[in-house]
């Protein structure tokens, strides 16, 4: 069987172990990296569309981007000079401080890379100093932030204020996630957006780049 057409099933069948091998197992026979991972990339992509028809569920989805961001960890430091010069753009993400919720996050975090994007995962309980220095660090476009208690959304709110108070607001696009987000709340707090899931996020992350 074709290698890419293995990569494909091991996404969509949520493999993880199998991603694992096929990923090293590209580096050791000195593959085509970037055709290897728009192997993988296309399969998430694809879930991600039968998960917005409704033709597959959260668990599947979320065992698709595992498997996803498995193989990526691999390939990434391999990519070739001119996929690395082709990224979206540059995301940083995490939880909010106090908050040690993350499965939804890292949902984001493997679709957005997916779809492209250089994702900075910061993981969760992560302090809004922690969020603006890596972003001015790496240079970020989006900020994505989430909190999955009404209690730690107050975070939100104050990365907002902190940027403002830097005077670097206007540097990065900000991105609130959590099921207590709503679009009022974005628009008090004068963020850039939500989204309802990880495909319609990634969606909104092109769109705010102009992709």
């Amino acid at each position: 069987m074709d290698i890419s057409k293995e990569c494909k099933e091991s996404i969509v069948n949520g493999n993880k172990s199998q991603a694992e091998e096929l990923a090293k197992k590209a580096v050791k026979e000195g593959l085509d990296v970037d055709q290897i991972i728009d192997a993988f990339s296309e399969a998430i992509r694809e879930m991600g569309d039968l998960f917005e028809e409704g033709e597959v569920f959260l668990p599947e989805l979320m065992r698709s981007a595992e498997a996803m961001k498995t193989a990526m960890n691999i390939l990434t430091p391999l990519l070739s000079e001119g996929k690395a010069n082709h990224i979206l753009g540059r995301v940083v993400i995490g939880t909010i401080e106090g908050d040690i919720h993350d499965i939804g996050k890292t949902l984001v975090a493997s679709i957005l890379s997916a779809e492209g994007f250089e994702v900075y995962d910061l993981g969760a309980d992560v302090s809004v100093n922690d969020f603006i220095e890596k972003a001015l660090e790496v240079d970020a476009h989006i900020i994505c932030i989430s909190a999955l208690l009404t209690t730690t959304m107050i975070g939100q709110r104050k990365l907002i204020e902190e940027l403002k108070e830097r005077n670097i607001r206007d540097r990065f696009k900000v991105l609130l996630g959590g099921a207590p987000v709503t679009k009022q709340w974005v628009q008090d707090i004068g963020a850039d957006g939500t989204a309802e899931n990880a495909v319609s996020a990634t969606k909104l992350a092109k769109k705010l780049l102009g992709h």
